[in-house]
């Protein structure tokens, strides 16, 4: 190993600790049902699951089973760890490699992520746009899908590099986010999407 590859290790190793710590006094700490808990940067956020919210994960989770059968591998508000500092994110929808394994700490590694869907809650959304974009598009995940159902609108970014994404394509509810030319394959209707 290198120099750089030794630091690196080191302050992923930290970044997971501390964690690991924020995690585990959050498990003793009250958050009320129905809410999603997040830590953006070092930073915790919790936010109600709405019910446009969970039909609209509900319809990705649809269209990725109707594209790659009951087996697919899924998870939706699981704790992932990203790069970046502090990022231990719960994507609404994450589509995992079919060959993906957990970690030695019993979670799932951000290097086995395809796909990436959250759907905006509205004190939340600027995280969904900033910080866990960048911490995607940093892990290099392929293929990243903002719903907005305040907005009506998808966006969808593709093509991760250097932190960000060279591909940005904004659909506004009706219309289809084509997916084809991604390792996805798929389509996604957004007619039926409910609005917030």
């Amino acid at each position: 190993m290198t120099v750089l590859e030794d630091r690196i290790a080191m302050a992923e190793s930290d970044n997971t600790r501390q964690l690991d710590e924020m995690f585990e006094q959050l498990e003793k700490m009250p958050v009320p049902e129905g809410y999603k808990v997040e830590i953006v940067e070092g930073t915790i956020y919790t936010s109600p699951q709405r019910d446009a919210h969970w039909k609209t994960i509900f319809a990705i989770l649809q269209a990725l089973l109707e594209a790659f059968g009951k087996g697919v591998n899924t998870v939706s508000d699981v704790r992932i760890d990203f790069p970046g500092r502090l990022n231990g994110l719960a994507p609404d929808v994450a589509k995992l490699r079919d060959d993906a394994e957990k970690d030695s700490n019993g979670r799932w590694r951000h290097e086995n992520v395809e796909f990436i869907a959250e759907v905006i809650s509205q004190d939340t959304a600027r995280n969904d746009y900033g910080p866990k974009k960048t911490a995607y598009a940093l892990a290099e995940v392929p293929v990243y899908l903002i719903a907005d159902p305040y907005a009506g609108k998808c966006r969808l970014f593709t093509q991760p590099k250097d932190g960000d994404y060279v591909s940005d394509l904004s659909i506004t509810y009706g219309g289809d986010v084509d997916m084809t030319t991604t390792l996805l394959g798929l389509v996604l209707p957004t007619a039926d999407l409910p609005r917030g």
